[in-house]
């Protein structure tokens, strides 16, 4: 049976709390106003869109119901995807694909392009539908991995000097499609998926080398291995917090589901099974598809997919929806850790939570 969600419209939420009394008003009101100033000055910083959608009692613990979720750029961007938070500075960064442009954000300095192109820098290919990197990852040392789409690249990004060291370009003596998403293990090991999307045509395109879309491993020495050639459009990817399973996103609309493959030391898949699927949600009302994951230190997992970013706990179960009004590609943790930003198509999104991302405990 599906649940019908419980609904707060953000902006609604922000109106009736400053409509109601401060308690307490009377024992203190110099501290009280000075309090009650500082808070309505940084509710009215950014525009409330959006709203919660709570499936489960246990999204109370993930989100307070009042959140706002708070638009932080005007509608600037073609499609804003892969959204890293680089804690060195304390700015997130974030690509537009097909513009071929990475952003920097931060609270403090706004937003400004950061790197352009962010990907493809040659002359114009007609086979390319998206010249720009996709997906980042932010690695403990201060580096950035990156999914150079329209390089057709895994690389590494210095975001000081903005050079870059390609880790992979070949399975087997044959280009990649177009790099998407990436994540890194303790243990030195990456992760990434290869669907056609930087490619005209798709599947269908001259250019396209590989017979699979696959999710791959790129292990310390260089040495690169095909996790899964099964999945018809592999997008997002994560690990959980023990990095023994692997989520990937499949951004078909024929089948809208995540897998989750279970790891061994080496980084082996020992079992793969369906992790959730989003079929029941999808439709004109609810756009987007699974894509882009991000994992908080408990193992909650943050899916980017129809109507929002879906919350699920470990074992699947659908808590509840971040929704901006808009499809979302991705999603990262940011600040000290309790901020989701989200890309959110033309802009970008952000929401305060009860969890931790990944990385950012202790």
């Amino acid at each position: 049976m599906r649940l019908m969600p419980t609904l707060l419209p953000a902006a609604l939420v922000a109106a009736l709390a400053a409509c109601s009394p401060q308690q307490g008003a009377n024992a203190d009101p110099a501290g009280a106003t000075a309090g009650a100033d500082r808070e309505a000055a940084a509710q009215s910083a950014f525009e409330a869109v959006g709203r919660l959608a709570a499936w489960d009692a246990a999204f109370a613990d993930v989100v307070e119901a009042d959140a706002r979720i708070e638009k932080l750029t005007v509608d600037t961007f073609t499609w804003s995807e892969g959204p890293a938070w680089v804690a060195d500075g304390g700015y997130l960064l974030f690509n537009d694909v097909p513009e071929n442009r990475m952003y920097r954000w931060s609270e403090s300095d706004g937003l400004s392009v950061f790197l352009e192109p962010s990907g493809y820098d040659g002359p114009p290919l007609e086979e390319l539908r998206e010249a720009g990197a996709n997906g980042l990852f932010a690695e403990s040392a201060g580096s950035v991995l990156l999914a150079d789409s329209g390089t057709r690249v895994v690389a590494r990004f210095d975001p000081g000097d903005k050079s870059r060291t390609t880790l992979a370009d070949r399975f087997g003596g044959k280009r990649f499609n177009s790099p998407n998403d990436v994540v890194a293990r303790a243990d030195g090991s990456v992760f990434f998926t290869d669907p056609p999307y930087g490619l005209k045509d798709f599947d269908e395109s001259p250019a396209k080398e590989l017979p699979h879309n696959g999710v791959y491993r790129i292990d310390a020495d260089g040495a690169v291995h095909l996790v899964d050639d099964s999945l018809t459009r592999p997008n997002g990817v994560a690990l959980s917090p023990d990095g023994n399973t692997l989520y990937v996103a499949n951004s078909d609309p024929d089948h809208p589901v995540w897998i989750a493959y279970t790891l061994d030391a080496a980084g082996d898949v020992v079992e793969r099974r369906q992790f959730a699927d989003a079929s029941d949600l999808a439709g004109d009302d609810a756009p987007g598809l699974p894509d882009g994951i991000a994992v908080a230190a408990d193992g909650t997992i943050f899916a980017t997919g129809p109507g929002g970013v879906l919350v699920f706990a470990p074992d699947g179960t659908r808590l509840g929806r971040i929704e901006t009004g808009s499809a979302i590609a991705n999603c990262a943790f940011g600040d000290d850790g309790r901020s989701l930003y989200m890309t959110s198509h033309r802009f970008l999104a952000r929401v305060r939570l009860k969890l931790a991302g990944l990385g950012f405990q202790g």
